[in-house]
């Protein structure tokens, strides 16, 4: 039986005292502000043991690590017709680049880009009677804990500065792959992407997709089909044009947020979450993806 505790302390303290720890996301203001000095692992197994080391209970900005989440809702409203508005291939482009919607007609080539996302945003605006309180709430039952919330300031922050994501959505606009306005899907958007958790939360976030579609509460949200899918997706495309070095490394599904976040599962198993602010070239969390290939060389436990 693998000690847990044993190994994230390990993990930890090979490397807490890292050099270059990457650059902390400058282009949302609000995300400079954060120390690169934070880092923290949680994990949680299906049996309901928890193991934790270093910052995993300080709050952080989830940013992309939502999409999942907010697709897990979509899925579960309108089912396998959200795949006639959003494609699941790996896009090999940078998670904000546009040149692929243009060339393909506004079907984004997954849920887990920005432009994909911003689908997934357009249509839980249509199908849900407030979306952004009912987001939220969706994510606080997920994780049986009602002191989730948005950040308001990290919110406004990427408001006044997602020129690339105005211009993501005016196109799928263009493409009549968006049905609301621009700019109330783009706030609901930049409010899901604004959500703070800590790993703890996280990890409770993510139990549906490593227990067959029940959240902590043993409820179930999604069938066993859709949390199939999702966590394909989430393998092939969870960490940009890095999805396939993911794969390769850790062998888990996951996401990746440029908040620093990364959280990881083996169905079945485990969930797993690590945070880390300072991010490699990719956009990737620098400590989370060395963190997380440790983990899974130590205790042999991956998908392969």
């Amino acid at each position: 039986m693998v000690d847990f505790q044993a190994v994230l302390d390990e993990i930890y303290a090979e490397l807490q005292n890292t050099t270059d720890k990457g650059a902390v996301a400058s282009y949302i203001p609000e995300l400079a502000n954060v120390d690169s000095d934070n880092f923290g692992i949680y994990l949680n197994n299906i049996q309901g043991d928890d193991f934790y080391v270093g910052d995993w209970d300080t709050p952080f900005s989830i940013q992309s690590i939502s999409k999942v989440l907010s697709l897990a809702k979509a899925f579960s409203l309108v089912g396998n017709k959200i795949w006639d508005r959003v494609d699941v291939e790996p896009s090999g482009n940078p998670f904000n680049h546009l040149s692929l919607l243009e060339l393909e007609n506004g079907i984004p080539r997954n849920p887990l880009i920005n432009s994909g996302a911003i689908v997934i945003a357009d249509i839980l605006v249509s199908e849900l009677e407030n979306p952004k309180a009912d987001f939220l709430a969706y994510v606080r039952n997920l994780t049986n804990d009602q002191t989730i919330d948005f950040n308001l300031d990290v919110a406004a922050s990427e408001k006044e500065t997602g020129y690339n994501n105005y211009a993501a959505a005016n196109l799928l606009k263009s493409f009549d792959n968006l049905e609301n306005d621009v700019d109330e899907v783009l706030d609901f958007y930049f409010h899901q992407c604004s959500i703070e958790m800590d790993c703890q939360q996280l990890t409770n976030a993510f139990f549906l997709f490593a227990n067959r579609g029940k959240c902590m509460r043993n409820t179930a949200h999604l069938t066993l089909n859709q949390v199939k899918r999702i966590n394909g997706i989430m393998l092939t495309c969870g960490f940009y044009d890095e999805a396939g070095e993911f794969a390769f490394e850790v062998g888990l599904p996951g996401k990746s947020g440029v908040g620093g976040g990364i959280v990881a599962l083996l169905p079945n198993e485990f969930t797993i979450t690590c945070w880390s602010p300072g991010l490699n070239d990719k956009g990737n969390s620098y400590l989370g993806m060395m963190a997380l290939e440790k983990f899974t060389t130590k205790t042999k436990l991956s998908i392969f």
